[in-house]
């Protein structure tokens, strides 16, 4: 019942930006951490990002950044819309990859709960 569902990526040239989705269902979000991880060619998958439970108070990190991706991506989290978005701009070919987002009792830990989801593929290239 539990589901996670990637979207938004897509093809984009050096530079651009993308905005990806996690629409989640089966459970209450803003109950979890969210975090997003990217799989990326030859390597193995690893997080990117991460935004905790609106309902953890202030206990933890309200978002934490690969150091890859500090100040070119964004995470945040729309409760009502059951959805995380991840925002990412100035993209290099090193942003390459299929990414995903996974459910965690919060960001500073690297297990996560449930299984992954199909992941969207984003291709950075000219």
């Amino acid at each position: 019942q539990l589901q996670l569902v990637e979207s938004g990526g897509g093809l984009v040239q050096p530079g651009g930006s993308l905005r990806l989705s996690c629409a989640v269902s089966g459970f209450t979000l803003d109950g979890y951490a969210i975090g997003w991880f990217r799989h990326a060619p030859g390597k193995e998958r690893e997080g990117v990002s991460c935004i905790r439970s609106s309902a953890r108070g202030k206990n933890y990190a309200d978002s934490v950044y690969a150091d890859s991706v500090k100040g070119r991506y964004t995470i945040s989290r729309d409760n009502a819309k059951n959805t995380v978005y991840l925002q990412m701009n100035g993209l290099k070919p090193l942003d390459t990859g299929v990414y995903y987002c996974a459910r965690k009792w919060d960001c500073a830990t690297s297990l996560i709960l449930g299984s992954w989801g199909q992941g969207t593929q984003v291709t950075v290239s000219s």
